[in-house]
């Protein structure tokens, strides 16, 4: 199963990102396709924080047009929202271990035991951090362009 990370969310968002176009064809791939895929649930609060941020985002986008675009998003029948399971608590400290992510980079540790702990194989996402967590393949779909 592939997961998507918050920047595919945000420059699918963002008009004005360079890599609007290829976010939109990778969401609607996604989410109008049979295959199952998932978005863990912390990279939905943290698009949110980064879009409707006036200081991240000249002008930010306005609050009920985030909502309604990510309800949209959410509506696909073959997607599933990743949240701690009871073992959780052993898998993120593996993580972190393994790769010793600290500080700003546990955040990433999040999503990469999120992922592994539902059977994620692949993330589809433009940030080089994630590549440190082993048993997750990192797909970066921004990196020819």
């Amino acid at each position: 199963m592939q997961a998507i990370d918050t920047n595919i969310l945000i420059h699918a968002e963002v008009e004005s990102s360079r890599h609007h176009s290829a976010a939109i064809e990778i969401l609607r791939h996604l989410a109008e396709g049979a295959l199952p895929w998932a978005i863990p649930w912390p990279c939905l609060y943290e698009f949110l924080r980064a879009v409707t941020h006036p200081r991240v985002f000249h002008p930010p986008v306005p609050l009920n047009v985030a909502l309604e675009d990510l309800k949209q998003i959410l509506a696909s029948p073959s997607l599933s929202l990743l949240t701690e399971t009871p073992r959780h608590t052993s898998l993120l400290e593996q993580v972190l271990r393994q790769s010793g992510a600290i500080g700003n980079l546990v955040h990433d540790a999040h999503i990469a035991a999120l992922c592994l702990e539902h059977g994620v194989s692949e993330i589809i996402t433009g940030d080089r951090d994630l590549t440190r967590f082993e048993g997750l393949k990192v797909i970066n779909p921004f990196a020819s362009t």
